[in-house]
């Protein structure tokens, strides 16, 4: 009785054995699968995702209007970067308590004019105070820009009318829904759809955006680049539909840059190489290009970070010094991107 009962045991054990082996087989099948068509659709995304359609190109973009050479967000900035033949604006935008959207990346003009107030209680029709003549660089250690004459805070209409055929990257600086149908509407009246981008890092400004115009392009929010990098590092990113034609990241090694070095602890210094090494893939961005998205990198001000970004293949890389991108991009060759 013993052995029966020994012997049906091994049977038993055998055949658990067997669905077990089964289950992994199923399981070592499934994941195999999975990993080949997601290799293959990130090399060939086209297979499931129809490419998005392009109006433009930018490798040369003009940040604040080259706020390195003139002073951020002037007239005087977008007119010198359009001469050199920028191919992109980069400007932010608030909107005033008389519904006007005004072109300044602070929502309170102490630091660039001196004049402690919100642009929320500004009332543009009372002249607005002028920018100071001489304003820091935020992206280039104690560098300063100064200014001539010129020194008015613009509307985005000026700026529109100024420069009706150049591609303006409008960065929408607060949650403002009525910011957002004003840019919207001045948009359209200019026929500026296909030549204009807009969003924030916030994602509820970036929906609100795209509910209220989704004929322009958008940025990716925060949100949307780090759910992008869980999709890239997953190998789910080449199964899901992306809307945003735009990715606009920085390039956090700069960061190291604009810093004392002697007070960089090592904390700080991983974090930024944590940062980089995550965000920095040129097989990402070459998937996205793939699927009809630009890739743009912020704010790089020497030839040695121009260098890195096009060798990364970025499609544009965003600067406060202007004549310094152009020198690099005449020497630098231009690529099928």
């Amino acid at each position: 009785m013993s052995f029966l009962h020994s012997f049906k045991g091994e049977l038993s054990g055998e055949a658990a054995t067997g669905e077990e082996m089964s289950a992994a087989m199923y399981v070592l099948s499934a994941l195999g699968g999975y990993v080949l068509s997601s290799a293959l659709l990130f090399r060939c995304p086209g297979l499931l995702h129809k490419k998005q359609k392009q109006s433009f190109r930018s490798r040369h973009i003009s940040h604040r209007g080259g706020a390195g050479e003139n002073l951020e967000n002037t007239m005087a900035a977008f007119r010198h970067a359009v001469q050199l033949g920028t191919e992109m604006l980069e400007l932010d935008c608030h909107i005033t308590k008389d519904g006007q959207v005004v072109v300044s990346h602070d929502d309170n003009l102490k630091r660039t004019t001196g004049v402690d107030v919100d642009i929320a209680d500004l009332t543009f029709a009372v002249t607005p105070p002028p920018y100071h003549c001489r304003l820091h660089v935020s992206f280039k250690k104690d560098s300063f820009c100064v200014g001539g004459e010129e020194r008015k805070i613009p509307l985005l209409r000026d700026v529109f009318e100024a420069f009706p055929k150049i591609p303006i990257n409008i960065d929408i600086k607060v949650n403002n829904d009525a910011l957002i149908e004003k840019v919207s509407d001045l948009v359209k009246e200019f026929n500026r759809q296909d030549i204009t981008v807009w969003g924030n890092t916030s994602n509820n400004i970036v929906k609100k955006c795209y509910k209220v115009n989704p004929n322009i392009p958008i940025l990716f929010s925060l949100q949307r680049v780090l759910l992008l990098l869980g999709l890239f590092y997953t190998g789910l990113l080449p199964f899901f539909p992306i809307r945003e034609q735009f990715l606009e990241i920085p390039m956090p090694s700069i960061m190291l840059k604009l810093k004392d070095s002697k007070k960089i602890s090592r904390i700080y210094r991983f974090m930024i190489w944590l940062a980089d090494t995550l965000l920095m893939r040129k097989s990402l961005f070459e998937h996205l290009k793939a699927r009809g998205i630009q890739i743009y990198i912020w704010v790089l001000n020497d030839e040695e970070d121009f260098k890195r970004a096009f060798e990364l293949g970025v499609t544009g890389v965003m600067t406060d010094y202007p004549t310094q991108l152009k020198k690099f991009l005449e020497h630098y060759p231009c690529r099928d991107q």
